[in-house]
């Protein structure tokens, strides 16, 4: 390192003794000699040990620079021989003393503040030059001679004349200057200068060491201060104060920070959160606006950083207001963001003006994140033991619903099912009593039917007053919306009041039992408690009204439904009385008529009646027609009455097939018609009624040949097994055939294709309507398929005999 000498003399180099010729030294010269190499050896042993003790302090004293800083100004100034030394650390454009040693009295009260150097002093050369000044006499210097107050000061209080000061680089870096003074005109040897400037390179080591041991530690207090706040995070799921109150402790104390206050948002305010630190805190809740630094950060989703606030009027005067009256000057405000959303803000203050450094403006912001996890981890918390709960709600109203519905669909008894939606009505609503209401049409007023939660002596006074709650049903169910009052007490006076607040009930909810066109009831719901019902409250309340209407109208219906059902048992009763008694006072003229009829016709030559033989036979048709109808409507109402009795028996279908064809030849030959009957072989057994098949057969047949006119008509019987056995018999034809629509109604009671069909062939739309009855009640069926102008086929499945 390079030395600067200013305003002094020379050094005088120390000549080296020329070595003595042989045997020319005297004694003296040796002991001169020795002496000297003696002093050096003496200085170079104090130098070490001065040295050595830095050396000591340094690792004795790991991140402590003021012992180090003392051990080596006492070392240099006194193995130097000067009276005091000055450890000067820079900080940008201004210096201050990080050490003294020795320094008079008077000197070092001047000496306290941080000072901006004199451009033309020793110090600024060292920062222009980075080498070593040695000054023979302070008062010749230029600063002291222009009157500068550091020089003036350090000479005439401090009696400084010669020093030296050696600067510490790290690098091109200027850190600071160590300096030496004397108080004499007296300059400092080179050996006394590398001394200095040996100890101003262990001060460097000294000061870096301790940086990174400080930000070690630093990263460290950070990194087990985020562990810790995570770690109440974690516990602490439940309870988000403690979170916020460990976010403010560990920001105000590792930012360096007076304290630390952090605000959430409720709507357009700002309310406190959490707290730690002296300066008081005189508001709860503060409207969010740009006016205030925490309010500001959170309208821009920015960090503010005011390094005097109390100076900030024009800028922040809702914000400099707060710093006068609380004492704050330095703040630091940042948003706590969910996403785009600004949720709240943590400021940090200090009470004197001292900005805070990058380092701790991240680890602000690193609070400030875990405060807005913690929030959301809570928020994300409670919305899910929310919807748990609203779930458990749902389910408990569902399994509630599923009874009700239960007790709706399992019986008919109106009380028991009103009884147990009351039940569930209160129970869900977390109330204490209920009261269903039924509208009584005949006497129009409403009864009290079910209850809960009343004493029997309420039942008997609320039943006494008739109408129950009757102002309040009445509103209710003219509005057809629930009715709430808070507190009966703001009621007028009434005997039903009277008896509810004797019975300690306060707030009543009465919802309206609505049917699709008119009130059915009321469900009337008390509460001890007054205030108003919740919403979902309500909305389930009407929910089990819905299910009160339900039962309610199941029951008329019920009763309706009976009492038709019994009028018609009773009309069908006698429907089948006047059949019975008309079929045979009916049937017993019919027969005579039929039987004399044909005796005429078939005798005439013995009575006389050759010339009446057309009229005998139309006479003797239409009474066989007219007694096919009765006995075809017989037949329909022994069947819908369950009076028909089949006959079951093993048919022989050969022999029946031939009685069928004989009878329907004749059919067949009125229009020309050929009959053709295939068969399988072994058609087997079946058991049916022989009677009612061969009836059915007929009236199949019968429609064939009326509607086929000089075509075919054929009977196809066959055995088919899909799964079982069964025996078709088929009736085709090749007639008129019908449309789909006339084959959807074809087997109604009294129903024909159409009118003109009927006007055109006749026939009572019976016959097919009971052939397919009959052949149902033998656990078979008739179906038709046909195509309008190329025919019909009627097929008649019966189930085989099991021994066939």
């Amino acid at each position: 390192m390079k030395t600067r000498h200013r305003n002094t003399t020379k050094l005088k180099r120390r000549e080296t003794p020329a070595a003595p010729g042989r045997g020319s030294s005297t004694a003296a010269d040796l002991q001169k000699q020795l002496d000297q190499r003696t002093r050096e050896l003496s200085e170079a042993l104090e130098r070490q040990a001065a040295t050595s003790e830095v050396l000591r302090v340094i690792s004795s004293s790991p991140g402590k620079l003021a012992p180090v800083f003392d051990a080596m100004l006492a070392n240099a100034t006194r193995i130097c021989g000067a009276e005091f030394g000055t450890f000067y650390l820079d900080d940008g454009d201004l210096t201050r003393i990080a050490a003294v040693y020795n320094v008079p009295p008077a000197l070092a009260a001047t000496q306290n503040a941080p000072f901006r150097v004199h451009p033309k002093s020793g110090h600024a050369e060292i920062r222009r030059t980075k080498q070593v000044v040695h000054i023979d006499d302070i008062r010749a210097m230029p600063p002291y001679l222009e009157g500068d107050p550091r020089l003036v000061a350090m000479a005439d209080l401090g009696g400084a004349r010669t020093t030296v000061g050696v600067p510490m680089l790290k690098g091109d870096a200027l850190l600071g200057v160590i300096a030496i003074y004397r108080k004499e005109v007296r300059p400092f040897t080179a050996k006394q200068i590398e001394l200095v400037s040996n100890f101003a390179k262990q001060a460097v080591i000294a000061i870096e060491n301790t940086r990174l041991l400080n930000e070690l530690r630093e990263s460290l207090q950070q990194q087990t201060a985020t562990a810790d706040v995570l770690k109440v995070i974690s516990r602490s799921t439940f309870d988000l104060q403690a979170v916020l109150e460990t976010l403010t402790e560990s920001a105000s104390r590792l930012c360096d920070a007076f304290d630390a206050v952090l605000l959430l948002r409720e709507g357009e305010s700002l309310v406190l959160g959490a707290h730690h630190g002296p300066i008081p805190m005189d508001f709860v809740k503060w409207p969010v606006t740009r006016n205030w630094t925490a309010g500001r950060a959170v309208v821009d989703r920015k960090p503010v950083h005011v390094d005097d606030l109390s100076a900030m009027a024009n800028e922040f005067p809702e914000g400099q207001a707060m710093a006068v009256r609380l004492g704050h000057r330095t703040i630091l405000s940042l948003p706590l963001l969910r996403g785009d959303e600004a949720i709240g803000s943590l400021s940090i203050r200090r009470t004197e003006v001292r900005p805070f450094t990058d380092k701790q403006i991240d680890l602000a912001t690193t609070f400030a994140d875990q405060a807005v996890i913690a929030i959301e981890n809570v928020r994300l918390f409670e919305e899910v033991q929310a919807r748990t709960r609203e779930l458990a709600r749902s389910v408990e109203e569902l399994r509630a619903l599923g009874e009700v519905s239960q007790a709706v669909n399992s019986t008919l008894d109106l009380e028991t099912v009103l009884a147990t939606i009351v039940a569930k009505a209160v129970q869900l609503s977390g109330t204490e009593a209920g009261a269903i209401y039924v509208f009584d049409e005949l006497q129009r007023l409403f009864r009290l039917r079910a209850t809960y939660g009343f004493s029997e002596d309420l039942v008997a006074a609320v039943q006494d007053q008739h109408l129950g709650a009757s102002d309040a049903i009445r509103q209710a169910t003219q509005a057809r919306q629930p009715q709430e009052i808070a507190d009966i007490r703001d009621e007028p006076p009434s005997a039903v009041r009277e008896i509810a607040m004797r019975a300690g009930f306060q707030a009543r909810l009465v919802v309206p039992l609505v049917g699709t066109d008119r009130v059915v009831g009321a469900l009337v719901i008390r509460r001890k408690q007054p205030g108003n019902f919740p919403k979902e409250t309500i909305a389930l309340l009407q929910t089990f009204a819905a299910q009160s209407v339900l039962a309610i109208q199941n029951a008329r219906l019920f009763h309706e439904i009976e009492d038709k059902s019994r009028q018609l048992a009773e009309t069908s009763e006698n429907k089948s009385q006047f059949l019975s008694s008309m079929s045979h006072e009916l049937r017993t003229p019919l027969n005579a008529i039929i039987g004399l009829t044909e005796m005429m016709v078939t005798n005439a030559t013995r009575f006389g009646t050759e010339k009446a033989l057309e009229p005998l036979r139309r006479v003797n048709a239409a009474g066989t027609h007219l007694l096919s109808l009765i006995n075809e409507i017989l037949d329909l109402s022994k069947i819908e009455a369950g009076k028909l009795e089949l006959n079951p028996e093993p048919v022989n279908l050969t022999r029946l097939i031939d009685e069928v064809i004989g009878t329907a030849g004749q059919l067949a030959e009125k229009n020309q018609n050929r009959l053709v009957v295939e068969t399988q072989e072994n058609l087997g057994a079946l058991a049916a009624d022989s009677m009612r098949l061969k009836q059915i057969l007929l009236n199949l047949l019968s429609n064939a040949c009326k509607f086929t006119k000089e075509g075919e008509v054929a009977l196809r019987v066959r055995q088919v097994a899909d799964g079982r056995d069964w025996v078709e018999l088929a009736v085709a034809d090749s007639g008129i055939g019908m449309t789909a629509e006339q084959q959807a109604k074809l087997f109604q009671d009294f129903t024909q294709a159409d009118s003109l069909t009927a006007r055109r062939y006749g026939g009572t739309g019976l016959g097919l309507a009971i052939s397919r009855k009959l052949a149902r009640m033998m656990g078979g069926d008739v179906t038709v398929t046909s195509e309008l102008g190329k025919g019909s086929v009627f097929t008649v499945r019966l189930p085989g005999s099991a021994d066939g």
